[in-house]
């Protein structure tokens, strides 16, 4: 019996010519599982083409609400964003792919996995890694880190013998993820630092000059700190995500362009489009400031960096980061009510935060002096805080005499 090999199959350049390269040098079966994580694809069209590049069978499976609930609300319950910038779009997608490419192994009686990431990358470590947690005894192959081809032009010329018909082209060279959560760019001239991204570059936001000329605002609500509705209407996670992409698009909202620290050690340069996330974001850091009080708000910007650097450097499937969701979910027990935000050519300004868990009181924060707060309580206070820096400074007197 021929071995059998699962590749997570996009139907990009790369995994386009994997499989043919795969049976050539493996002489094994391929099964192409295909994951819908909302990256827009025609699934009939992805399906028909791994057909054609020789896939004995394709798996399609729809992860969009898995991807959104089990992945990315739990990041941005967390408030994950790695250096600042990245949302995180291609790292969270890469665990619920790998947790289902292995489970189409299981169930398909296969005795290893197959993707596509360069030896240069972070996917590849996010694979492996989900492979080695969930099932270890399954080989994995990567081609890119076997085979000969060493340029995206020679996948190309690669793609042109075999007969393979693929999007990207020598005069479109740019490498791009797509999913429900965002879009990512690489290559073709932001590959130096020191060139600005093409207009053409960018797909889902406009230039800011294309923005509308007037502001709108959206109201989104939570739960849990679990987004559940926009301007007071209950939507499920897809749909939510989907019009808040939306929204956020139409406005220019969601563009970065960062010089990020890949975990194998070199700095990359990507551009990320992230609209609906960057509008979650900004309203569930809002609500969390109302509802949190001082000492977990700070602790929790520890455990928010660590949450990103986690998921970026493809840690998921690890005790930690179960650990970490634990104290992040304590943290959302009462991170629920609604948030106002404007957006006008690529800003977001809040317009209102609402919380019946709101922390803040107007009697104790309020210029004008009320009966909860005795003014007097504040002398005690500040001997107290000050003990040790008045005790320093009398020693010093002491000495110098």
């Amino acid at each position: 019996m021929r071995e059998k090999v699962v590749l997570a199959y996009s139907g990009g350049l790369d995994t386009s010519i994997i499989i043919p390269w795969l049976k050539e040098n493996y002489d094994c079966e391929v099964i192409a599982m295909i994951a819908d994580v909302g990256q827009g694809d025609d699934m009939d069209q992805v399906v028909e083409k791994a057909r054609k590049t020789g896939a004995s069978k394709v798996s399609v499976v729809d992860l969009r609400e898995e991807f959104l609930t089990d992945y990315v609300f739990p990041a941005l319950r967390a408030g994950a964003v790695y250096e600042d910038k990245y949302l995180l779009g291609t790292s969270l997608a890469r665990p619920v792919i790998a947790k289902h490419q292995v489970e189409v192994a299981l169930k398909e009686g296969a005795s290893a996995l197959a993707h596509g990431c360069t030896g240069k990358g972070n996917d590849q470590v996010r694979f492996e890694h989900a492979f080695q947690a969930l099932a270890p005894s399954l080989k994995v192959i990567a081609p890119w880190r076997q085979w000969d081809l060493k340029s995206r032009e020679d996948c190309l010329d690669y793609a042109e013998r075999h007969g393979i018909s693929v999007a990207a082209s020598r005069e479109k060279i740019h490498s791009r993820d797509r999913n429900i959560w965002h879009i990512s760019h690489e290559g073709g001239e932001l590959e130096s630092p020191a060139n600005s991204p093409l207009e053409s570059t960018w797909q889902l936001t406009p230039s800011l000059k294309d923005a509308p000329d007037r502001e709108e605002s959206v109201t989104i609500g939570f739960a849990a700190g679990n987004p559940v509705s926009i301007n007071g209407q209950k939507m499920d996670p897809v749909v939510l995500v989907e019009l808040l992409n939306e929204i956020g698009s139409r406005h220019a909202i969601g563009r970065v362009d960062i010089v990020e620290n890949r975990f194998v050690g070199m700095k990359s340069r990507g551009c990320y489009e992230t609209p609906g996330g960057t509008l979650l974001l900004a309203a569930h850091r809002e609500l969390e400031a109302l509802c949190l009080d001082r000492d977990l708000t700070h602790y929790k910007q520890q455990v928010s960096l660590k949450y990103a650097e986690l998921v970026y450097y493809g840690l998921w499937f690890t005790p930690l980061r179960q650990a970490l969701d634990a104290f992040v979910s304590e943290t959302q027990k009462e991170v629920t009510g609604t948030v106002t935000l404007k957006l006008y050519k690529g800003n977001v300004t809040i317009g209102s935060r609402q919380s019946d868990f709101s922390l803040y009181r107007t009697d104790l924060s309020s210029f004008t002096m009320g009966d909860s707060y005795d003014q007097k309580d504040a002398a005690g206070f500040i001997r107290i805080l000050g003990l040790p820096a008045r005790s320093r400074a009398l020693l010093r007197q002491e000495v110098a005499k």
